[in-house]
């Protein structure tokens, strides 16, 4: 069995959420989302719209994700690709290069973010409205 993983906030879960998750299911058996709690979060400074129960319990309920996990600190990623057998550690291409420590461990991918969408957007359009739509297709 190929095991992916990914990490996240995920708030105000959109499609580019969707579209990540998706593309990374597709590339193995198992998908395992670690979350950012709410403690990691203000850690880093930020804070989440929906609280980490809530996103979690929203990413539990897609097909395409096996298993939810919380992301408690940055150094947890090691550890859970070794605990979970992991082989393709998968993040969006914001994150690229930032991840690359992880190639001695398992496969590490960037994937292209899908355009005209992210929670920065969701959040400015309610500021100042306007819709925010994308493509359906993948």
């Amino acid at each position: 069995m190929r095991k992916v993983i990914t990490y996240g906030t995920f708030d105000l879960f959109h499609m580019g959420h969707l579209r990540l998750l998706e593309r990374l299911r597709d590339m193995g058996d198992h998908l395992t989302v670690a979350v950012s709690s709410d403690a990691f979060n203000a850690g880093k400074g930020k804070s989440a719209t929906v609280c980490y129960e809530e996103r979690a319990h929203i990413l539990r309920a897609l097909r395409c994700v096996d298993d939810v996990i919380a992301e408690d600190a940055w150094e947890q990623k090691a550890d859970d690709i070794r605990r979970l057998g992991i082989h393709v550690f998968g993040m969006g291409s914001d994150w690229d290069g930032k991840f690359d420590d992880l190639k001695a461990l398992c496969e590490v991918v960037y994937l292209p973010r899908t355009e005209g969408i992210s929670t920065s957007l969701i959040k400015e359009s309610i500021v100042s409205p306007t819709p925010v739509r994308v493509a359906a297709s993948r």
